[in-house]
């Protein structure tokens, strides 16, 4: 499975896992294995996570503040602030796109889209640009922005 054997990638999956209780025992005062909810945004930056403080709200509203909370109730808690940032990202993205969409149909043209990757921001070479926008033109030279942020953030 992409050059790593079942050991090699069993043994990354819990190096990672224990990365993250390392961290989150860091926030454990108590030595119980527990933190308090209040603690989670916390926690989660330290895993190099950067959640608003609506982001971590949203996904603890069951718990109160002053709750203590496991490592079993947190992970879920950090792989889903994981993906909602992905997400929220793309969605970023889309909507900067959608103020050069000038008829509001969901496409941009090819060539203006080439003009924003090669002159604003991190700005990428043309070689760069054609191997991205490969595939995503249609016959009009238009591209569907939405579809194209989502294919390149997330495969």
């Amino acid at each position: 499975m992409y050059g790593y054997s079942y050991q090699e990638l069993a043994n990354r999956m819990m190096s990672s896992m224990e990365e993250f209780q390392e961290a989150f025992q860091l926030f454990d005062s108590r030595g119980d294995g527990k933190i308090h909810v209040s603690q989670i945004g916390d926690a989660l930056r330290a895993l190099g996570q950067n959640p608003t403080e609506s982001d971590v709200k949203k996904f603890t509203h069951q718990h109160k503040p002053d709750e203590r909370i496991s490592f079993e109730v947190f992970l879920p808690i950090y792989q889903a602030i994981s993906k909602s940032r992905t997400s929220d990202t793309a969605d970023d993205f889309i909507e900067g796109l959608r103020h050069f969409d000038k008829d509001g149909n969901g496409f941009i043209s090819s060539a203006e889209l080439r003009h924003l990757l090669t002159t604003l921001g991190e700005k990428l070479s043309d070689e760069e640009v054609e191997t991205l926008l490969a595939g995503h033109e249609d016959s009009q030279g238009n591209i569907n922005y939405e579809d194209f942020v989502r294919q390149v953030m997330c495969g």
